[in-house]
């Protein structure tokens, strides 16, 4: 049996006291026109509010790098193979690494850099459209079908140089940023 005050409390919360649409508790302020984001008209009829949040969340930087490094075929994209130095706004400042993977989710689109650091591997999963990261450099650009300089790839995702460090020191072999 619950005490009283626990009873009290369970009362207090119980919709049967109050029903919740009729709540006193719940307020709903409304929002002034005068404010400096108002809706589009779309999102006033309560349409495109996914297109929206895909245009008004990241930066414009940020969208850039989306639709040319980590699209499916824009000729400046980034291959899994490639050196990478990523400029974070928290510690680490900065990570430099093999990118092993990319996973392209729209706004949720991270890449997977490792790097082998005092004979211990780290890798490091950053998100393109997190706001602490602040820039990508790329170091050595992988060889795709069109361009033949740097080291030739044959896979997507590059898991298997966990387990040959050998072969990811000779990726980025010469490659110091």
């Amino acid at each position: 049996m619950l005490s009283s005050p626990f009873r009290q409390c369970a009362r207090a919360l119980s919709t049967a006291a109050q029903p919740y649409p009729f709540s006193k508790l719940a307020k709903i302020i409304p929002v002034s026109p005068n404010t400096s984001t108002v809706p589009r008209e779309p999102l006033l009829k309560g349409k495109g509010l996914m297109q929206h949040l895909k245009e008004t969340l990241p930066t414009p930087e940020k969208l850039n790098w989306l639709q040319s490094y980590f699209a499916r075929r824009h000729p400046s994209r980034i291959m899994p193979g490639s050196v990478l130095t990523v400029s974070l706004g928290h510690a680490p400042t900065t990570f430099s690494g093999v990118l092993l993977s990319v996973r392209r989710r729209g706004l949720d689109t991270s890449f997977v850099l490792r790097n082998v650091i005092n004979r211990t591997g780290v890798e490091m999963q950053f998100y393109v459209c997190s706001p602490h990261l602040k820039n990508i450099k790329i170091l050595q650009r992988a060889a795709t079908k069109t361009s033949k300089s740097g080291p030739r790839i044959r896979r997507v995702k590059l898991y298997y140089l966990r387990d040959s460090p050998e072969k990811m020191t000779a990726i980025s072999a010469g490659v110091r940023g």
